[in-house]
């Protein structure tokens, strides 16, 4: 599959997931020409084609495509310039992640060994304006260590060794954050202790090779 197929796939697949609705959302991909390819404003990522799916230089500059740009662009040149390891960004508002921000939680107590191994703490970062620099130096705090983020009364971020490994975490983020809250309408969900999580980060690394910033683990 092509590079522009692959974010065609990629809308497809958060607008059948229902990540998204009407024209919101949006994805991105550094290229193996060091290029972004990113999805035109104004489209419902469930209808996109390879048409919708404009190329940029590293500056933000059109190379080619027609069609304008979201100014939430910006939040993924900021994770671009911040973050060598990163090469793809995927935007969404599913319900579950966004109703947290909305009331102003992040998902930063551990609860099950494959977040924390996947996703790690998932921070809320505060509210930015549309449009402003404010949106995406609201990740500042994080952009180092962080893979995922609620985006406060906006929806969620997550970045990517890959599209594939973008979209993934954005699944596990809302999966995540419907599993807890379906857990807190029954009850009160037990946390990992300190020491569980110690034991499974030992483990992860001699066994599986995953050695996890203790920055996107522990306060």
């Amino acid at each position: 599959m092509s590079e522009v197929g692959k974010v065609v796939s990629i809308c497809h697949k958060i607008y059948h997931k229902r990540y998204v609705s009407a024209y919101d959302g949006n994805v991105s991909l550094i290229t193996s020409s060091n290029t972004v390819l990113f999805t035109r404003s104004g489209v419902c990522k469930g209808d996109v084609t390879d048409e919708d799916i404009l190329e940029f230089d590293m500056s933000g500059s059109l190379l080619k495509g027609e069609g304008r740009i979201t100014t939430e662009f910006k939040l993924h040149l900021f994770a671009y310039s911040r973050r060598p390891d990163v090469n793809a960004v995927v935007h969404c508002h599913p319900v579950y992640a966004t109703a947290f921000s909305l009331i102003g939680e992040g998902l930063d107590e551990h609860y099950f060994p494959e977040v924390i191994l996947t996703l790690g703490k998932v921070p809320l970062c505060k509210y930015g304006t549309p449009s402003t620099n404010d949106l995406p130096l609201s990740l500042e705090p994080y952009i180092d260590h962080s893979w995922a983020y609620l985006l406060q009364n906006h929806g969620a971020l997550t970045l990517g060794k890959d599209l594939d490994d973008a979209y993934y975490k954005m699944e596990k983020l809302e999966h995540t954050a419907e599993t807890i809250y379906k857990a807190k309408t029954l009850g009160s969900p037990k946390t990992l202790s300190r020491s569980d999580i110690n034991e499974l980060l030992k483990i992860s690394e001699e066994t599986y090779g995953i050695k996890v910033d203790p920055r996107n683990i522990y306060d």
